[in-house]
């Protein structure tokens, strides 16, 4: 099993990580170049991209005030509030219906309050605002204060998208000297990003209402692309929107929202979306989409989450201990996964043996298996100094790949003989 005892001591003072080559972390001071080269350096001054402090709400007092019915006001709380803003409506205006509608609305809505402060016992995630649940849900450390909110590499092209503090994406190619910036005015709080496999242009984004697909030519010399390059693809009740994933043939796109228990299967050149749901979890919040195409991790708020088989979409349920799922990744073949719980400074795995050809059930193990074990470690220093990791660590789990079958029978501390090693984040 796989431990911190057999990772490299943390750096000294002064010194920080530069980069990776040939599967190795490179150190050095903030002043000195990796590779005898110096690589892109991009900085984000915080000024630059504060939002503006004017909120949507303040432009209403431009306009003179104006009387509206009892109909206008109940059309509008409906459309705003839904059954809850129009009981409220109808309430408060007691002095202008009858007085068996304002008490029987006002009992309705006691009775809708109580049934809600109920569910949100059973699931506090609902009592969330809608940033904080997407920083509570977040792949990204501090998302709230953080600068650089969301990141995606293209997997088969030399370019990244970065989504930044003040709603914009921008696009960076190190062979174009043009670096397209995305805005659109649904573009608020996104909370993930991911390229579209086997296509260079098209790049989902995970947003607090919707999810926008934007189709971005890489030969394109504009630098502001218009907003009519973004599909928006939207549900009612499915929002916030915190993951989303691709198929890995490119033919399908899932989203998940913590406030809706059902996972979107959209059909992106339709505009059309599936909704696949069970009972149980309080919502989504995570997804991975093996790379075989065969299964799909989906965590929940709540300490279960399930592995779904593509073929028929069937779902098995894996409880856990302490808490939630907070993320995963899969092995290349799609037949191992890695996952960490929230409380817990262990990675668990499960084997899938089952073929997705042969079965259309999930076969996988009775029981998760511990790998490794990041708990408190002592690190000796060239100066002789002890290094205690004693505060408990987020474990997320990113990127595997980690060649399983050429290297299963190495020892944990073995580089592999080919493809990148496991990338573990901690706090």
């Amino acid at each position: 099993m796989c431990s911190l005892t057999l990772f490299p001591p943390p750096l000294p003072d002064g010194q920080t990580t530069l980069c990776e080559s040939n599967n190795e972390l490179l150190s050095g001071s903030n002043t000195q170049v990796c590779l005898n080269a110096s690589p892109m350096s991009l900085h984000f001054p915080r000024e630059s991209l504060k939002l503006h402090s004017r909120t949507e709400s303040s432009s209403k007092a431009a306009f003179l005030d104006h009387s509206e019915t009892l109909w206008m006001r109940s059309a509008a709380a409906w459309r705003d509030g839904g059954l809850t803003g129009l009981l409220n409506e109808i309430t408060d205006s007691n002095s202008e219906v009858p007085k068996w509608l304002s008490v029987g609305s006002g009992c309705i809505l006691a009775l809708l309050r109580w049934i809600s402060s109920f569910h949100s016992s059973l699931f506090p995630h609902l009592t969330l605002s809608s940033e904080d649940m997407i920083a509570e849900f977040s792949q990204v450390l501090n998302w709230s204060d953080c600068v650089v909110r969301a990141f995606a590499w293209h997997p088969h092209t030399d370019k990244f998208a970065v989504a930044l503090l003040d709603e914009s994406i921008k696009i960076y190619n190190p062979k174009s000297t043009t670096t397209p910036t995305l805005k659109h005015r649904l573009q608020r709080n996104v909370a993930a990003m991911q390229w579209k496999p086997l296509c260079a242009s098209a790049l989902a984004v995970a947003c607090q209402n919707c999810v926008l697909v934007w189709h971005v030519d890489p030969c394109s010399l504009s630098a502001r692309p218009s907003s009519s390059c973004a599909q928006v693809l939207s549900h009612p009740g499915h929002a916030p929107v915190t993951s989303i994933a691709w198929s890995p043939s490119g033919a399908l796109l899932l989203s998940a929202s913590p406030m809706d228990t059902s996972m979107m299967v959209w059909d992106v050149a339709a505009e059309s979306c599936v909704p696949l749901q069970r009972v149980g979890g309080g919502g989504v919040t995570f997804l991975s989409w093996s790379p075989d195409g065969s299964h799909v991790l989906a965590s929940t708020p709540s300490a279960l989450f399930r592995v779904w088989e593509t073929r028929m979409w069937t779902c098995e349920r894996w409880p856990c201990l302490k808490g939630r799922c907070q993320s995963g990744c899969w092995s290349p073949d799609g037949s191992r996964l890695l996952f960490a719980v929230e409380g817990e400074t262990v990675i668990y795995a499960l084997t899938f043996a089952g073929a997705p050809d042969i079965s259309s059930s999930l076969k996988g193990p009775q029981a998760a298996a511990v790998v490794a074990d990041l708990s408190e470690t002592t690190f000796h220093t060239e100066d002789g100094d002890l290094i205690d990791i004693h505060r408990n660590l987020t474990v997320r789990v990113r990127v595997w790949c980690y060649r399983v079958k050429e290297n299963s029978n190495k020892p944990p501390n073995t580089k592999p003989s080919g493809g990148r090693p496991l990338i573990i984040r901690t706090q």
